[in-house]
């Protein structure tokens, strides 16, 4: 029960960030110049709102699979709730999430005008900064020692993460296009080489976040059958 009870409360944790944050949080367009941009989706326009409703749909997905998975079991094979929160979990969940809170926060203690204004404190409360930039990363780290998940061929895993993040390229491009403003403000700082090379090393984070997701699954799961091992051996003895 301990299980089901924890992805509920994450799942909804998240649905009521994401709600707050598209319908309480409105920065003044003289406050940042990107606050009503694109209308009622603007918050749309950053990763980590995308980060918001991905973790708040996986872990509703995780709640659905304790509840209905057992269900779609048949003997030696997965359900196929199981297999679909797998390959959420391992190609977008995990890597996304920490990709979001590590570039935050990073940018953020190095100069925080870059990512997170002072001037928006006042419309953006501390309790949702923690909620989208740092509970991300607690939740799915709680989530991998909670649940084995079964990663998919590398090749799969990192055609889907390159995809995603290409996509989101592409949006904030479509965004600068029109309103000839950059999402981000530390994109405004550095010239078209310096933006290639600044695009491509979070792309090489994101894959390699991919494989740190991979090596401590690994490593979780290994030693928690060891260990059962052990003590099943021990028992008999």
């Amino acid at each position: 029960m301990l299980r089901p009870a924890f992805h509920l409360i994450a799942a909804l944790h998240f649905w009521f960030s994401a709600y707050y944050d598209w319908f309480y949080v409105n920065v003044p367009v003289h406050v940042h110049p990107m606050g009503k941009a694109f209308g009622n989706t603007n918050k749309l326009k950053f990763l980590t709102y995308w980060d918001e409703v991905l973790q708040a749909f996986f872990f509703s997905v995780c709640f659905l699979n304790d509840i209905l998975g057992c269900k779609q079991k048949t003997k030696g094979h997965e359900g196929c709730l199981q297999k679909f929160k797998d390959y959420l979990q391992t190609c977008l969940a995990f890597p996304i999430s920490f990709f979001v809170g590590l570039t935050f926060w990073a940018i953020y203690f190095v100069d925080r005008e870059l990512v997170l204004p002072r001037a928006v404190d006042q419309y953006f409360p501390w309790w949702l900064n923690q909620c989208v930039h740092t509970n991300i990363m607690v939740f799915i780290l709680i989530e991998m020692f909670i649940s084995q998940a079964r990663y998919p061929p590398k090749k799969i895993g990192y055609s889907v993460l390159t995809v995603f993040m290409l996509v989101y390229l592409v949006w904030i491009h479509v965004i600068h296009a029109y309103t000839n403003m950059w999402v981000y403000p530390v994109l405004d700082v550095l010239n078209m080489p310096l933006r290639i090379v600044f695009f491509l090393s979070l792309l090489a984070l994101s894959l390699a976040l991919y494989t740190v997701g991979e090596k401590l699954n690994g490593c979780i799961w290994s030693k928690k059958r060891s260990t059962k091992y052990i003590h099943l051996t021990n028992k008999k003895d």
